[in-house]
């Protein structure tokens, strides 16, 4: 990851400006995450866990910030750590609150993340990023590392888990997990970036051949097993799913990743149902929101914001078949319940 470059799926490139119409237009790279502090169990950042301390913030349109909101489903922490959606659309000073009651989150009284950076640090040359945490009593962010927040969540939060909460990180299978996420993490869930904001087709064509490489590569590790690290769902399948849930609807078109769509691979279609009707995936995906966002935010590819119609939205919830592979999904936990009143999203059959 490079330290200098664009947040994907922010509008601010890492000077602070709009960065709208940029995408597609100069070279492609992914902004180490500036903030980095932990939330732990001991403290040892001077950000303990604590329930109602922290407020999680989050677009439904951005993959990484829907890690954040698969994990605290699985896991129970909703009570613990409360939930802020912004606006999947943005103007020159990035996420903002317009979906709450006077555009202001109700519980951070702030009507843009960038706010919390601000009072995090003051003059932050860097784009605003989701997912971020932000301290409540403060009003500070705490922290926008994306590839560590879930594994703390996982982690260091366990105290706070519901009865029954699945170990997505098991510690036998931390290296296996690890070296596979790896890959995902460079051709797949960085991959579809690297395609759709290549402002050369030499960086174009590049990461299209990694990209769907490393898919065949997946889809036949899948082929025989029901998940990709052990019989459970694990951190690997949250983070691969993410991607792969938007891969149709936006990626195929939006960034030019045409070889094939994920409904055309018959393991992949499978398992990414699998996951989607498994409770804590497809009731935290907003279709609508992921589309709206990247059609309408990316101009400088999409220079009229026409957001498409399809694709087809309605495969999503028929049979998969994939538990004839066995697994456990939660392993010797259970399911989680049903998702708060004012966290459901827009149903598929309305996108």
């Amino acid at each position: 990851m490079s330290d200098t470059g664009t947040d994907s799926d922010t509008g601010t490139d890492s000077a602070g400006n709009d960065g709208n119409t940029s995408y597609g237009h100069k070279p492609f790279k992914r902004s180490r995450s500036h903030f980095a502090d932990r939330i732990t169990a001991d403290g040892r950042d001077g950000w303990p866990v604590e329930p109602g301390r922290y407020r999680l913030v989050v677009s439904r349109a951005c993959p990484w910030a829907s890690r954040a909101l698969v994990s605290r489903r699985l896991l129970g922490l909703e009570d613990a750590l409360s939930l802020a959606v912004t606006d999947p659309l943005q103007d020159d000073r990035s996420w903002r609150f317009t979906l709450d009651p006077d555009g202001k989150d109700p519980v951070l009284s702030i009507r843009y993340l960038s706010e919390a950076y601000d009072a995090r640090e003051q003059g932050y040359p860097g784009g605003v990023s989701v997912p971020a945490i932000v301290d409540v009593p403060s009003g500070q962010l705490v922290t926008n590392d994306y590839q560590q927040i879930t594994l703390d969540l996982a982690t260091e939060w366990t105290d706070l888990h519901r009865s029954g909460a699945p170990d997505l990180y098991p510690e036998p299978l931390r290296a296996e997990i690890d070296e596979v996420m790896e890959g995902i993490y460079q051709d797949i869930n960085n991959g579809v970036y690297k395609a759709g904001f290549a402002s050369t087709q030499e960086d174009y064509g590049k990461a299209y051949k990694a990209l769907f490489a490393r898919l065949d590569q997946v889809s036949a590790r899948l082929a025989d097993r029901r998940y990709l690290v052990g019989d459970t769902i694990t951190e690997a399948d949250i983070r691969l799913f993410t991607t792969l849930v938007r891969f149709d609807a936006v990626y195929h078109g939006h960034f030019k990743c045409n070889r094939t769509k994920i409904t055309e691979d018959p393991v992949l279609w499978a398992y990414i149902r699998d996951l989607y009707q498994t409770p804590g995936f497809g009731d935290t995906v907003d279709f609508d929101h992921i589309k709206r966002h990247y059609y309408q935010v990316h101009t400088g590819i999409n220079p009229t914001g026409i957001v498409p119609l399809g694709p087809d939205l309605s495969g999503w919830t028929t049979p998969h078949h994939r538990e004839q592979l066995g697994g456990r999904p939660f392993g010797d936990g259970t399911p989680p319940g049903p998702v708060l009143q004012d966290e459901r999203v827009t149903p598929v059959d309305q996108v």
